[in-house]
């Protein structure tokens, strides 16, 4: 028998149990032929600290975080990269050999590349992109768009004083706008996203105007249950090209996997059926 480590990953969550990153990552361990693992831990929020410094202790060599965690971690890691630390929150923990701790935020990458796999034509410089939602999704996003080089960001939130705090933090290219004229910037816009849950399965409907779509635009919604909403529905039959929010969930899983076992996973094919399955 071999005394090799078997690495170990994880998700850490209040709840957990939803999560789909188990399945995507043990597709991956399997399509690899890594003799790891992956678990998903639900964490009460007086554990964490706990719980994340132990884990290193029992052979895990990093961690997903999700809700309602991905700001305390910031707190408890040695190391915060800089992206984590534009957008104000973690997902990814990478357990180092010197034992420290560093954690990192792969949401906005999930995102952009994502975009470019779903709607390859689609220039981040060639217009304005309409943002629906002013939540911590949304940092990611328009932390990521302002990189591709996005001229303007049309940024509207049920609770404007949220959006304009974004608007403080990350500059000039973006421009706060009252919900009630929603329909108008997704109009304007080359591109449209929805951060918000609304639409989401057990949430209330997205009631934004959409008769402003036109076939020319790119439309992506960070929900993926359903998989394609209402407004992504109503987009296709428009003409748009369409992105579903799944993919996202994807691609931002790639940097933490790469690390943690040494090998770059592909979102292909048979990674949308494992996470579907």
């Amino acid at each position: 028998m071999s005394d090799k480590k078997i690495p170990l990953a994880g998700v850490i969550g209040c709840p957990v149990a939803h999560s789909k990153s188990p399945q995507l990552q043990r597709h991956w361990l399997t399509a690899h032929g890594i003799a790891g693992h992956y678990v998903p831990m639900h964490v009460e929020p007086g554990d964490l600290e706990t719980v994340i410094r132990t884990l290193p202790q029992a052979g895990f060599v990093g961690a997903n975080v999700t809700i309602p965690h991905k700001e305390a971690v910031m707190k408890i890691a040695d190391k915060v990269t800089d992206r984590a630390k534009l957008m104000g929150a973690a997902n990814t923990l990478i357990f180092r050999e010197d034992g420290s701790i560093l954690a990192d935020n792969t949401d906005g990458y999930g995102f952009i590349t994502n975009l470019h796999q779903g709607a390859p034509d689609w220039d981040p410089t060639s217009g304005s992109a309409a943002v629906l939602g002013a939540g911590g999704a949304c940092r990611a996003v328009v932390a990521s768009l302002i990189e591709a080089g996005t001229p303007e960001i049309l940024l509207t939130n049920r609770t404007r004083e949220r959006a304009e705090q974004l608007q403080k933090e990350f500059g000039k290219r973006i421009k706060v706008v009252d919900w009630v004229l929603a329909g108008n910037i997704i109009e304007e816009a080359k591109l449209v996203v929805n951060t918000t849950s609304l639409g989401m399965v057990g949430k209330p409907r997205l009631r934004v105007p959409l008769d402003g779509l036109s076939p020319d635009q790119v439309v992506t919604d960070l929900i993926y249950t359903p998989l394609k909403t209402e407004l992504l529905q109503t987009a296709e039959e428009v003409g748009c090209t369409v992105v579903d929010g799944l993919g996202m969930l994807l691609h931002q899983a790639v940097p933490g996997f790469e690390r943690w076992f040494g090998q770059r996973p592909n979102v292909d094919v048979a990674t949308r059926a494992a996470a579907l399955r």
